[in-house]
C-alpha cells in the first residue's frame, strides 16, 4: 500500500521528468526510423552517395543517432529527468537507489508509451519506404540461423552490461562526470556499426516493443527485454559492490524527496 500512495504524489510533483522520459524513445524512434530510410532505402539519394556498402550505412546512422543521444543528454529536459529513455537503465538506477520506486514506475510507463507512440507515428508516415529487407519496419530482430537468438541474445548482454558500467563510472567520477552524454552517444554509435548485424542493437525494450507493436512483428521479442534487464540489474549489482570497496562518492538522487 505504501509504494501505491507513493505514485499520485510522485507523478503530480514529476510529471514533466516523466514527460521527458516518455519523449526520449519517441525521438529517438523518430529520428532513427527517418535516417534507417534515408541511408538504407534505394531510392535516397543519400544511399545511392554512400555505396553500397552497409557499413558506411551504419556509420552515417550511427554519427546520427549518436548526435541526438548527446543533444538530449544535455538538453534541459534531459539534465531534469538524468536522460534514462531506457526501462533497463532505469532498474540499473533503482538498483543502486538512484531513483525512488514510484519514479521508476512512472519513467518506466512513460518510456513505453513514447516508444509506442512513436512506433506508431512512424510506421504509418513511412509505410511505404518501411518494408525494404535493409530497413524491415525498424524492428530489431536477431540474425538468421538456428542460433541467431543466442548470438543476438549474447550481444545484447554484452552491450548493455559495457553501456551501463561505462555510464556508471563517469557519473560516479568527478572527471568524467560531464562527459557521461557524450561517451552514450559515441557507445550507441560504436553499437550501431559493429553490433547492430547481430541483434539490430535494440539496448533497450521500449525502443524495440514500440516499432514491433506497430508493425505486428516481433521476432523473438523476448531476447529485447531479457537480454539488456538481465544485464544492467547484474551490472548495477557489481558496480555497488566495487563502490562500497573503492569507497567511491555516492551519487545524490535525481531529484529531492517527493515528501520533504
Amino acid at each position: 500500500m505504501g509504494f501505491a500512495r507513493e505514485l499520485l504524489p510522485a507523478l503530480r510533483r514529476h510529471w514533466p521528468y516523466y514527460l521527458a522520459e516518455a519523449a526520449g524513445p519517441a525521438a529517438f524512434l523518430v529520428v532513427s526510423s527517418a535516417t534507417a530510410v534515408i541511408f538504407h532505402h534505394p531510392n535516397s539519394a543519400v544511399a545511392r552517395a554512400l555505396g553500397p556498402s552497409e557499413l558506411v550505412q551504419r556509420v552515417g546512422l550511427g554519427l546520427v543517432i549518436a548526435g541526438l543521444i548527446m543533444a538530449m543528454a544535455y538538453s534541459p529536459w534531459g539534465k531534469r529527468s538524468g536522460a534514462h529513455f531506457n526501462p533497463a537503465v532505469t532498474l540499473g538506477f533503482w538498483r543502486l537507489g538512484h531513483i525512488r520506486t514510484a519514479d521508476a514506475a512512472w519513467y518506466v510507463l512513460a518510456q513505453f508509451a513514447g516508444a509506442l507512440g512513436a512506433g506508431f507515428l512512424m510506421f504509418n508516415l513511412l509505410q511505404q519506404w518501411f518494408g525494404y529487407p535493409a530497413i524491415h519496419y525498424n524492428i530489431t530482430r536477431p540474425i538468421t540461423g538456428d542460433y541467431g537468438w543466442l548470438l543476438a541474445l549474447g550481444a545484447e548482454i554484452g552491450i548493455s552490461a559495457v553501456f551501463l558500467l561505462v555510464l556508471l563510472g563517469a557519473l560516479h567520477s568527478a572527471r568524467f562526470k560531464g562527459w557521461a552524454g557524450a561517451l552514450s552517444g559515441l557507445m550507441l554509435a560504436v553499437f550501431i556499426v559493429f553490433e547492430s548485424p547481430l541483434s539490430g542493437m535494440s539496448l533497450n525494450p521500449a525502443r524495440s516493443t514500440g516499432t514491433a507493436v506497430a508493425a505486428q512483428l516481433a521476432p523473438a521479442l523476448w531476447v529485447y527485454f531479457a537480454g539488456p534487464l538481465l544485464a544492467m540489474w547484474a551490472a548495477a549489482a557489481w558496480f555497488g559492490h566495487y563502490r562500497a570497496r573503492q569507497a567511491l562518492p555516492e551519487r545524490p538522487p535525481l531529484y529531492p524527496d517527493p515528501t520533504a
